[in-house]
């Protein structure tokens, strides 16, 4: 594929058919980035076969997508088509989901002999070991599940949660809530007259060093936790 324009593809019924679009401007639209369609067709042409310039009629048009205007057309071909990625482009974002599937699996599972995160370089290793394809259109977190379960015959992985208590004083107690609701579930809490702040907490447990860490760097210290179970 040029790295000036790249196709976009439908199939809809044994038809088939393709626009040209710019591999940038192109994915903009797909992500939601760029609002004009046509900014992203190198031409506003709807072809079955763009390599060799057949282009499809208006009848064929008309009784696929309801409609012969290319613009239109373009809109349903990229919300219900497949874009066709440059080899830049999906080295790119392959690799950005990965780094993002490998942040979620450090953050979220632990080795269970240990009850333990495993470092990202051991499940990267696992990855390429396990040769895991990952989309790189799909969100990392709807990938997780399937990479998971491809490692654990490599990589012993579960995940485990640590229920804690925690109570924070006043002059802290707002930076440290949002902290705790960002990082675990909240199940109970109650704000106490001298406006601190106590609460029990669920986390999964390769997040709780990271969450003891934030909130006695945000409270300088100055709080008090227990592990309830886990």
């Amino acid at each position: 594929m040029s790295d000036k324009f790249t196709l976009v593809r439908y199939a809809h019924a044994g038809e088939k058919f393709e626009i040209l679009v710019d591999p940038e401007k192109g994915l903009a639209y797909k992500r939601g980035e760029l609002g004009d369609v046509s900014a992203a067709l190198v031409i506003d042409t709807i072809f079955t076969d763009a390599r060799k310039g057949e282009k499809a009629s208006r009848e064929k048009l008309e009784a696929v997508f309801g409609t012969s205007d290319p613009l239109k057309v373009a809109e349903v071909m990229f919300e219900r088509g497949v874009f066709q990625l440059t080899a830049q482009q999906r080295k790119a974002m392959t690799e950005q989901k990965r780094r993002q599937i490998v942040s979620i699996i450090s953050r979220t599972y632990v080795d269970p002999r240990t009850k333990l995160p495993h470092p990202p370089t051991r499940i990267e290793n696992a990855l390429k070991e396990a040769h895991v394809s990952i989309d790189p259109f799909r969100d990392a977190e709807e990938q997780v599940k399937e990479v998971v379960k491809a490692l654990r015959p490599i990589l012993p992985l579960s995940m485990e949660s640590v229920e804690l208590a925690v109570r924070i004083p006043p002059e802290h107690a707002s930076k440290a809530y949002g902290i705790v609701k960002s990082l675990g579930e909240i199940k109970r809490d109650e704000w106490q007259s001298d406006g601190s702040w106590i609460a029990v907490v669920v986390v999964p447990a390769a997040m709780q060093v990271e969450l003891l860490d934030r909130l006695g760097k945000a409270t300088q210290g100055n709080l008090q936790t227990k592990i309830l179970k886990g």
